[in-house]
């Protein structure tokens, strides 16, 4: 069982507190947090580009900053793990697959970039599978990531060693990226709290379609004080919401007469396991007790749809594949290369066909918030698999069988929360998502506060 009052496993507000108060130094947590790395990461295998030497330097630099009554922002000396696609100046950006070029990024990327005027200090970036396109930490890059809760399973993916850095304790914040479910599926297969925002909500650079990036902690709490970072305006994201001011610490919200739908199956891809299903359904009970009005949700996501966006996929991941060098494309993982591959003798008439597919998504998933608050269901139809499976169907001609509740809202735009809802017989983690209508990050927030201080009391914190 973990120390709670350990500096490693301390959330990133009661850090900041503890540094105003002068109980807690900066530099103190993080020897915390690079012991607790140090320790851990050669089962765990989580970071990639650890650097100690690095948050050592920027620690003794905010603890001079918090001593004089002058912190840079409001994350001034906390520790925090990027994911690898993620750029941070003067770090290769491998994107999980050995088929890159090893080239130190020029600049921070718009994330990182705020982390660091707010005086975060990087301790590491975290690992991801070949260029994100997998729910597992398989890579051709790096060491094959392990879930803290059982070494045996994965910790999901594409933020792979986000969600067990996340939950192994490696400081309190972690910032993953999401196109499918990637920050979701490891946040609800490890335990910890995953925020999908609005499209366009924090900046990204390179955008495109469905692509955000989000916070990953244990606690809600900390997932907003990092949401109050990574909203800030960043002109390199033409896609960027306009900014806004957001109250995100204000998670006090009501629920009775909330309308809530529950989305228990939808029918498409992977059967949900009996486990999963009952505690969603119990923490839809616990809203329903405490006022909210709890009614079932139709399923909207259909196999066109689901094989529309595949096909798409497939084929835009061929293009950026086969215009690579051969010595190089021979580097990137079998079963992506397969998955892409398939799509090289695809009509244009089936890739618009699939490409056609994000906006029949979004239309549905919008449709269904017009007349409810927020939607209920499980992060994933399964509990964590095995963690040397690059794909729970083990088919990379299958890829997309377990993501029906999480894609939706990435091309509806709309926010999506992933909180630890209980647990599977055998001790595994069940992720529970909370999405709501488009712009409402808050709102889901705050239901994941809420939820929070309904559900039992967790488990321990893993040990490794």
């Amino acid at each position: 069982m973990t120390d709670p009052q350990q500096p490693a496993d301390l959330p990133a507000v009661d850090l900041v507190a503890a540094y105003r108060s002068g109980q807690l130094s900066p530099v103190e947590v993080v020897v915390a947090v690079l012991a607790r790395v140090e320790a851990w990461e050669p089962k765990l295998c989580a970071t990639y580009a650890v650097d100690p030497d690095g948050a050592r330097e920027a620690a003794r630099a905010a603890e001079r900053r918090w001593r004089a009554g002058e912190p840079a922002g409001p994350l001034d000396g906390v520790p925090v793990t990027v994911k690898d696609n993620i750029a941070t100046r003067g770090v290769p950006v491998p994107l999980g697959t050995a088929a890159t070029e090893p080239v130190p990024a020029v600049a921070d990327a718009p994330a990182a970039a705020r982390l660091r005027e707010s005086g975060a200090v990087f301790v590491a970036k975290t690992t991801m599978p070949d260029y994100g396109m997998l729910s597992s930490g398989v890579s051709s890059f790096h060491h094959l990531a392990r879930n803290p809760w059982d070494l045996a399973r994965t910790p999901g993916g594409s933020s792979s060693g986000a969600g067990a850095a996340a939950a192994a304790g490696y400081g309190p914040l972690h910032v993953g990226t999401d196109i499918g479910g990637s920050i979701r599926l490891p946040a609800g297969w490890c335990g910890v709290v995953g925020l999908k925002p609005s499209f366009g909500r924090f900046p990204v650079d390179p955008p495109y379609p469905g692509r955000v990036v989000g916070p990953m902690t244990r606690t809600v709490a900390d997932t907003a004080l990092l949401a109050s970072v990574l909203s800030r305006p960043d002109a390199r994201d033409h896609t960027s919401l306009p900014p806004a001011d957001i109250a995100w610490s204000e998670l006090d919200g009501r629920l009775r007469g909330v309308r809530v739908g529950l989305l228990a199956d939808h029918g498409v891809g992977l059967a949900v396991e009996p486990a999963v299903a009952e505690a969603v359904a119990e923490a839809a009970r616990l809203f329903e007790s405490a006022g909210a009005v709890v009614e079932p949700v139709a399923p909207f996501l259909t196999r066109e749809m689901l094989d529309g966006l595949d096909r798409f996929w497939r084929f835009r991941s061929w293009t950026d594949i086969s215009a690579l060098p051969p010595e190089r494309r021979e580097k990137v993982l079998p079963g992506i290369a397969r998955w892409a591959g398939s799509a090289r003798d695809l009509t244009a008439a089936e890739v618009f066909h699939g490409f056609s597919q994000m906006d029949a998504i979004s239309r549905a998933a919008n449709q269904v918030v017009r007349e409810l608050d927020y939607v209920l269901s499980p992060v994933a139809p399964i509990p964590a698999f095995a963690a040397e499976l690059a794909y729970p169907t083990d088919d990379p001609l299958r890829p997309f069988e377990h993501i029906a509740f999480t894609v939706p809202y990435n091309f509806s735009g709309q926010p999506a929360v992933s909180v630890n809802c209980g647990w599977t017989p055998d001790g595994l983690p069940i992720g529970l998502q909370i999405a709501g209508r488009r712009f409402d990050d808050l709102g889901v927030l705050r239901m994941a506060r809420a939820y929070e201080r309904l559900r039992p009391a967790q488990r321990p914190w893993p040990v490794l």
